[in-house]
């Protein structure tokens, strides 16, 4: 993910949800092995109260130039009908939108990671074009040195066809997105499922993992110089899992050259996430899963689609000390 890391980065916060509660979680780690939830493993901030579906999937943070964080999730709830929070199962006939449709994506900006901006964006409503949307996932944010905008990636699918990846331009106050969508990578076979882009840049590369609903299905890798466009499919399957996973999101291993993959295996019970580390983006050392290898989460279990960024030591003591943590 590229990002403006802080002068003196000596943390890393890791972002994520949970299928029970559909809100935000936050976890600290010194060393980037072992992570801790802050608020002993309850949510952060309630996806009753941030989303038009009450509730949050999918979210996505990084820091953006102006020394901000910017956070980015999917307005979801696939167990509102479950929770009473609507008489059915999807907002809109499952025949016609398939799956989890929605139609919004939550942007949320921040200075010190405890006070937070708030908007819900309809993609639907702002882009005429886009009006017959079947779904509006996994946005995530990345800064666009040759704009100098925050460019929005996500997943969209129209009506109930295949889900393809698309980029826009958000607003400066991190409120709405300015742009027509726009495809972002054209999958050689049209009727594949393709979502949960994450772009890192790496030298003068742009790398992109993104999953694909192959046989066998996973995490692909696509490369381009440039941020928005001429993506070059690989059909190398990067994880080494033999179950379905999702969620790429890369992260570097402070004052390294070691780049962290962490993946979503929604395909086993409970879910977990996955890691691979790599210094060339070409060979990938597996180091297991969340507690069963080299990566420890302390006191929760079973995240979902989370995102990983460096901070200093004055941002994440003050975080912990909002939230009566020690750290």
């Amino acid at each position: 993910m590229l990002q403006t890391t802080p002068a003196d980065p000596s943390a890393y916060l890791f972002v994520y949800f949970k299928d029970d509660t559909h809100s935000v979680y936050f976890a600290l780690s010194h060393d980037g092995y072992s992570f801790t939830d802050i608020n002993d493993a309850k949510p952060v901030m309630n996806g009753r109260d941030l989303a038009e579906q009450k509730g949050i999937r999918d979210p996505h943070i990084m820091r953006g130039p102006d020394g901000a964080f910017y956070m980015a999730m999917t307005d979801l709830h696939i167990y509102a009908q479950q929770a009473g929070l609507r008489d059915t199962e999807w907002e809109r006939p499952g025949e016609l939108y398939e799956w989890g449709n929605n139609r919004a994506l939550i942007f949320m900006k921040s200075t010190d990671l405890i006070h937070w901006s708030h908007a819900i964006f309809r993609v639907d409503q702002a882009f005429p074009e886009m009006a017959d949307i079947g779904c509006a996932w996994a946005p995530e944010t990345i800064y666009d040195e040759a704009t100098g905008k925050l460019m929005v990636y996500f997943t969209i699918r129209f009506g109930n066809g295949p889900n393809m990846l698309y980029y826009s331009y958000a607003d400066d106050d991190f409120t709405k997105l300015e742009t027509t969508p726009r495809p972002l990578f054209k999958y050689p076979r049209e009727n594949v499922n393709v979502i949960d882009a994450d772009i890192t840049k790496v030298g003068d590369k742009f790398h992109m993992f993104y999953v694909a609903h192959e046989t066998p299905g996973g995490l692909r890798q696509a490369v381009s110089d440039q941020i928005n466009e001429g993506y070059v499919y690989n059909p190398a399957k990067i994880d080494p899992e033999n179950a379905p996973c999702e969620a790429p999101n890369v992260w570097r291993r402070l004052d390294t050259d070691t780049y962290v993959l962490m993946y979503d295996i929604f395909g086993i019970e409970p879910h977990n996430f996955g890691f691979s580390e790599t210094t060339d983006f070409v060979h990938f050392k597996d180091i297991g899963h969340f507690n069963n290898g080299a990566m420890k989460a302390t006191n929760f279990a079973s995240p979902k689609h989370g995102a990983i960024i460096p901070v200093t030591e004055s941002e994440a003591k003050s975080l912990a000390a909002h939230w009566s943590f020690a750290f």
